[in-house]
């Protein structure tokens, strides 16, 4: 089992948790790649006062920090294939909604 410090780290005296080291990279990378484009909507929403596509946003970044296991249940109380079936699960409504949006 990891020590507690493993599961966060610390910025500017505020705690965040880490990615799931669990995951498979290419998974996590997809998902890491979903939350940066989300955060960029996120700014953009805000830049253009569009309500609709700001929560649109913030859903998908929420839906990535699940997948990630940096939110929801802690990563580390889980059976890894729990976890690892999650952020793939997470991941495959991300990319469904991006081939909504095109």
């Amino acid at each position: 089992m990891s020590e507690p410090d493993d599961h966060f780290f610390v910025v500017d005296g505020r705690r965040w948790r880490r990615t799931d080291p669990a995951l498979p990279e290419d998974v996590a990378a997809a998902l890491r790649s979903h939350l940066g484009r989300g955060r960029n909507a996120v700014k953009q929403a805000k830049r253009t006062g569009d309500d609709d596509a700001l929560a649109a946003a913030r859903h998908r970044n929420g839906l990535a920090k699940h997948g990630l296991g940096e939110r929801g249940p802690e990563w580390w109380t889980r059976p890894e294939a729990d976890r690892i079936a999650d952020a793939r699960a997470a991941l495959a409504e991300l990319d469904a909604d991006d081939g909504d949006a095109r």
